[in-house]
This record gives C-alpha cells, structure tokens and sequence, in this order.
C-alpha cells in the first residue's frame, strides 16, 4: 500500500512547526559615483527600496525581519520551542482526540506534552493546538515524536504518528586549567587558581550575560575577572562583552579552602570536587542559552605523611643575627605519630638550640606549631632547609629542604653608597 494514501485516509492532520524567532533583514547595496553611467540611478532605488533604513540605506542592515526559512541549528543549552496543530480536514466529527509529543534522545524519552488528557470532540475545520518547550541537555540525534489518536463517528479508533529528527550541536568548547598557588606560611591559605577558555563554535556572535563558578562545599571562590574603575568593579573584557564566532575568552577564579576543610589535613587530598562552570548567553534577538560543566575535579598536591609548612618568617634579616619563625607540622595520615624533630645546619644556614626534640604523639588530622631560632651567614636570597622529622613508631624519617626562602642582608652596607 502507498504510503501516501494511507496518510490521506486520515480525517486528522497534523503540522509541526519550530517556533524560533525572526532574522534581521540584509540587503546588498548598489552604489557608483554620479558620473558614472547609471548616475544617481542606485541612489533613487535603494531610497525607494522598503527594507533599507532611511537615511542609512548603504547600510547592509534593514528595518525589517526576516521569517525562518528552514529549520536551521539547535544548540546545546537553548530552548528548544515547537507548535503542534492538529486540524480536522473532514467533515464530520471526530471524538476522544488525544495528542501526544515526545522527545527521543540517546539517552532518555521525554513526554513535552502540556495535557495528557484527551479532547471530547473536534468540529470540522477546527484545529487543536498546543507549543511545547524543552531546554535541551544533550548533544547528538534527538526525534520529536508526536502521536494523534482519535475515534470517528462510526466508532472506528485511529492512530498515527509523525517522526521529526534534528541535530544538537556544541555552542561552546569549554576546557580548564588548574594551578596549585600552595602558601608557604599556612596550610589553611592554600589556594586553587582556575582557568577557564571558552570559545564560540558557533557562526554568530554571543553576549556572554553570565560565567561564575559554583563552588563544591569545601572550597569558597574570587572571580577575578573585574577590575576596579571609579570605586566600581567593571569586567576585564569591556561593557559590551560580545564573544565573536571562533574567538576564545579566558576566566580565572581563585578557590580557597574553607578552613573547617583547610584544617584537616586528610580531607582535601586525593581527586578532589572543585564545582562546576555556570555559563549564560544571549544571541542576536535575545535567544537565551544556558549551560553547566559537569563537576571539575582536580587531584590535590600530596603531602606525604606529615606536612611542615611555616606560620611566620620575617621577609628580611641581617646576616649572622639570629631571627625567629613558627613552623606547623601536621600528621596527614590516619595514625597516630610519636615524632622528633632534628635540625641540621647548611652551608648557609645554622640553628640555634637542641636538635633531637621530642614534639610528642600527634594524632591523625592535627597539627602543632613551633617556634624556632636561626641564622644565616651568607648574603642573598637563602633557603632555609635542615629540618628532620623522625617518627619513632615506624622509625620512618621525613626530611625537608627548600622549606622557604629569606633575605639576608648586611646592616653594615649602605645600599646608596
């Protein structure tokens, strides 16, 4: 049988349309000089052409807009709109009408219709309408299915439905960089820096409205992405921030560690949940889209088993004078530690007191901070490395170097001479 003619047997029948919204209207300006042959000839005609802007009309732009010829694209992120109309071409009554519309992904069917109920009865050369809207989340093949069943006076129940498949591209190619920025004075100021590239992959420009990060619970974010200007924040990227096709944009946040979070140490390790990238953008007449990343993650910078850091280290110091810091050593393990801290003079550096101290058993996730006494005898940039910690359980020893740099100078030297 024809299909066709299976399709004409209907008393019902169905139109879908995709509702998107006007185009401005271009045009292809004619222009010569007067003493050219065609004289003001083009001049007259585009002043008398309807579509050009009066007093502007070499302009491509018009006043006028342009009604969708086609399908055209769907993006990841925007909402999708469609109008569905079922018309009674016969003339009798049909009964019981019942539309249904679904949307097909790779992953998941989607029912998008407004009622599920069904109509009582539809006159002839009535119609039945209903527009359905669906914020699209997935990339790849989608088919809207929509389905009108309905019973004719002779009691006869009839059933078709049409198929209507349509591409989701990609708007945007979102890719991040992480930077450990790890405080060499305090575990609890350790932050995260966090780039993000965006770029547009589509063939018209974007009004970016909105990039912000969300944050997972451990960590509280900075945008920095707005400078200061006249006691106000204005954005890095200008007041109109258009992203033209094919062009990339860079964002950064700074991410800190909350300090319930930053005082344990066993907590923040590991592949850690950052949050996720919330994206929002505007298209030439206003059309919306929004999307969000899925959770970025990172893996934490590894301490070991025990983490010394320093509190407090003064910037400058004068050459063989002994000046004061406050390390923090942190048990990072799940055990507890019974330690011992040894201090080995360098080439440059030398410490004051005991070395073999007894620090005490140091449960797992705590910390202690101790003041220490040293000096240096060379000038310059030095750094401060001979530490040794020793754990008496496991008779494990933990050594480390390059702890932090100081500057030493001499008090005897006058810089301007």
């Amino acid at each position: 049988m024809d299909v066709n003619q299976a399709k004409q047997e209907h008393l019902l029948a169905l139109k879908v349309m995709r509702l998107t919204k006007p185009t401005l209207f271009t045009n292809m300006p004619v222009t010569c000089e007067d003493r050219d042959l065609p004289g003001d000839l083009f001049s007259k005609l585009m002043k008398e052409d309807p579509s050009t802007i009066k007093g502007a009309e070499t302009l491509m732009l018009g006043e006028m807009l342009t009604l969708p010829q086609n399908f055209g694209n769907i993006f990841l992120g925007e909402t999708f709109s469609s109008y569905i109309s079922v018309h009674n071409d016969s003339n009798q009554v049909v009964k019981d009408i019942l539309v249904k519309a679904d949307l097909q992904t790779s992953s998941q069917r989607l029912n998008l219709s407004a009622s599920n109920s069904a109509v009582s009865e539809l006159k002839p050369e009535c119609c039945i309408d209903d527009v359905i809207h669906h914020e699209v989340k997935e990339i790849g093949t989608h088919i809207l299915v929509c389905a009108v069943s309905y019973t004719t006076q002779s009691g006869e129940k009839l059933y078709f439905r049409k198929f209507f498949k349509f591409q989701v591209l990609k708007p945007l190619d979102v890719k991040t960089k992480f930077y450990n920025a790890e405080s060499d004075l305090s575990s609890v100021t350790d932050e995260v820096f966090l780039e993000a590239q965006i770029q547009n992959i589509t063939t018209s420009p974007m009004f970016m409205e909105k990039v912000s990060l969300e944050p997972s619970i451990m960590y509280s974010v900075t945008e920095l992405n707005t400078v200061a200007s006249g006691g106000q924040g204005e954005s890095t990227f200008g007041k109109m921030s258009y992203l033209q096709p094919m062009d990339t944009r860079q964002y950064l946040y700074c991410l800190k560690p909350k300090p319930e979070f930053a005082e344990k140490a066993g907590v923040i390790k590991g592949v850690t949940v950052i949050g996720k990238l919330d994206i929002v953008w505007k298209t030439n007449l206003g059309e919306r889209g929004r999307l969000q990343t899925s959770q970025l993650q990172r893996m934490a910078p590894g301490y070991g088993d025990v983490r010394l850091s320093l509190e407090l280290i003064p910037d400058t110091v004068n050459i063989e004078e002994p000046f004061d810091i406050t390390c923090k050593i942190t048990n990072c393990s799940e055990r507890t530690m019974d330690l011992v801290l040894e201090m080995c003079n360098t080439r440059s550096i030398h410490w004051c007191g005991v070395s073999g101290r007894q620090m005490g058993k140091l449960s797992p996730g705590a910390s202690l901070s101790i003041p220490l006494k040293l000096l240096s005898s060379v000038q310059g940039l030095q750094s401060i490395s001979g530490l040794r910690l020793t754990d008496t359980f496991l008779k494990r020893t933990y050594e480390y170097d390059d702890i932090a740099q100081v500057c030493v100078v001499c008090p005897y030297i006058n810089p301007e001479s």
